[in-house]
This record gives C-alpha cells, sequence and structure tokens, in this order.
C-alpha cells in the first residue's frame, strides 16, 4: 500500500508557473505508475498525465500537452507535474494517483484503474 501527499499548489496569475509534487510512502514506489488528474468546481475529473514506473514513458491530455511536464525520483519517492503558460481554465484541485497493473496509454488516462490517490492540492490561475 502507498500513501500520497501532494504539495505546491496556490494562487497564479495567468502565464506564470508552478510546480506540484507528490511524496510517496512505501519502499515500493518504483513498482506504481503515477498520474496527475484535475477536477474544477462543477465538472468531472479529468485526466492530465501519467508517468511510467522507470520514468521512461510519459502521456499527457492534449489540454496541457506542451505547457504540463510530468516527472518522477524513484529514489526520494516523488512526482512532479511542472505546469507553465497556465490559464485560468486550469484552475482545479489537482490529485496524483498510483496504479500497479499494466495499462495501455488510453487506460492509463482512466481514473477507476488507479489504486491509490492523494487527498489534492488546490491551483488556482487569475486572468
Amino acid at each position: 500500500q502507498v500513501q500520497l501527499l501532494e504539495s505546491g499548489g496556490g494562487l497564479v496569475q495567468a502565464g506564470g508557473s508552478l510546480r506540484l509534487s507528490c511524496a510517496a510512502s512505501g519502499r515500493t514506489f518504483s513498482s506504481y505508475a503515477m498520474g496527475w488528474f484535475r477536477q474544477a468546481p462543477g465538472k468531472e475529473r479529468e485526466f492530465v498525465a501519467r508517468i511510467s514506473r522507470s520514468g521512461g514513458s510519459t502521456y499527457y491530455a492534449d489540454t496541457v500537452k506542451g505547457r504540463f511536464t510530468i516527472s518522477r525520483d524513484n529514489a526520494k519517492n516523488t512526482v512532479y507535474l511542472q505546469m507553465n503558460s497556465l490559464e485560468p481554465e486550469d484552475t482545479a484541485v489537482y490529485y496524483c494517483a498510483a496504479y500497479t497493473r499494466k495499462l495501455p496509454e488510453v487506460g492509463s488516462a482512466r481514473d477507476i484503474n488507479y489504486d491509490y490517490w492523494g487527498q489534492g492540492t488546490q491551483v488556482t490561475v487569475s486572468s
């Protein structure tokens, strides 16, 4: 089992940047693929990005491709989401999540396939 704790959220102006972190407990972090999701008020939770166990493969939602970068440091049990060129539409609670099974890219974008979730961190982008 793994516990996840996000940090790094906050208020930023449009065009600015933030880096989210997600620290994982336990000694098997490298056995989990990791993802970031977000949920805006009144909307369903949506996929943002996913990174493979080794960090060698990444996958992004079209809405963030070219602006966001997911990365991980298995020695520090941490996954990151670097967010650049932020837009008001990026305002949401951001969640990190983990899964162990082997999934195709399309499967990794579905939240039901994730086994563990953090509590979330608020990101607000002002116009």
